[in-house]
């Protein structure tokens, strides 16, 4: 199958700790929890997402951040389907521009390969591809994670809030009718199937080799109803604007991060980092407000960073831990993974550990 690269890079050179995620999935959790009586802005709140920052229209959110509100969302809810009910509860003005762009599009194929084109402005947390499958011509929309090694229970959502929301936005574009031909999940089988069977309405292969929905022609080539060459030509100019502004959001939280990275265990203070980068103070930290993050946020995520890196090495006592990773001491140590992880150094590393053996074997 030939399939249309994205914008996102799923070889892991973007740093799991950069904010440059919209979080329009995040937003709609938060509104699909609140309907099941559970409220997810004390967690928010503890990974640096309050209320009012989460009203930003300019919020970035890191992959991490995501990740992590994500897994706690489905520890709270105990519900292996929430991406499924999250992504089907989407609408395409929650892409902001890009939803606008997509209706004024041509056809469903050629919104879907828009759609890929400019995924980094959507919040999509998975890695998207597109084009026609070998043995026919059927359009085959592929799903893959950044990171191979996160967690089953945040990777099932991902793919399937990514898979829900692309069907639940073309029924609301093209007619309530539409449907894939098939859907291939790479998950192992759940214990109900029956919820994908209602949504999806095709035939849904699980243990799949990846994870592709696949279109039929007639489907693919729908036109879309509210298709306009010239909105569309113009939405472009300006994506592609927000394309150039992005890449250069990222650049500085990447050049940042490397920076705080190789000072470990020495924090240079905001001030050395505007001295480092030839820039004043005000104006880093207002580059920095642009891509909603501040440098404190930033240097938290560095050094979470290297705590788990560090504890996955069991010859390194916690004093040499909190040493590398520029604590005073090990209680600043524990406290600092009791605010991330909600649990001890001892037992993040068990986990750790444990979660690293297969993918050793």
């Amino acid at each position: 199958m030939s399939l249309a690269p994205g914008q996102a890079d799923p070889s892991g050179t973007s740093r799991s700790t950069s904010a440059t995620i919209q979080p329009n999935i995040l937003r709609y959790l938060v509104m699909v929890a609140d309907r099941r009586g559970i409220d997810l802005r004390p967690f928010l709140k503890q990974v640096g997402l309050d209320e009012s920052v989460m009203r930003s229209a300019a919020l970035r959110v890191s992959y991490r951040q995501g990740s992590a509100v994500i897994r706690r969302a489905v520890e709270l809810t105990g519900d292996e389907h929430l991406g499924l009910k999250v992504g089907s509860a989407q609408h395409l003005t929650a892409w902001g521009l890009l939803g606008f762009a997509l209706m004024a599009d041509d056809t469903l194929r050629h919104a879907i390969e828009t759609g890929v084109k400019y995924q980094n402005l959507s919040g999509a947390m998975v890695v998207w591809s597109a084009g026609v499958g070998e043995q026919d011509d059927a359009f085959v929309l592929r799903a893959d994670l950044p990171d191979p090694a996160i967690e089953p229970a945040v990777a099932s959502f991902l793919v399937e809030e990514g898979f829900a929301s692309v069907v639940t936005l073309s029924r609301l574009a093209i007619g309530r009718d539409f449907a894939p031909r098939g859907v291939e999940l790479a998950r192992r089988s759940p214990r109900r199937s029956q919820p994908y069977d209602a949504l999806f309405g095709c035939p849904v292969r699980f243990g799949a080799p990846a994870n592709r929905l696949v279109i039929a022609p007639a489907w693919a080539g729908a036109r879309m109803p509210g298709r306009d060459p010239v909105t569309y030509a113009s939405t472009l100019e300006m994506l592609d604007a927000q394309m150039a502004s992005g890449r250069g959001r990222q650049d500085l939280l990447e050049v940042l991060e490397i920076s705080v990275a190789q000072s470990l265990p020495v924090v240079l203070s905001f001030s050395d980092q505007a001295r480092r980068h030839a820039t004043s103070e005000r104006t880093l930290r207002r580059r920095l407000a642009d891509c909603g993050t501040t440098y404190e946020a930033l240097v938290e995520g560095v050094r979470r960073e290297r705590v788990e890196h560090l504890l996955l090495r069991p010859e390194l006592t916690l004093r040499d831990i909190a040493r590398r990773a520029g604590f005073s001491d090990e209680r600043a140590l524990r406290r600092a993974v009791r605010r991330w992880h909600g649990t001890s150094p001892v037992h993040l590393r068990e986990q750790l550990l444990r979660d690293a053996r297969p993918a050793a074997r």
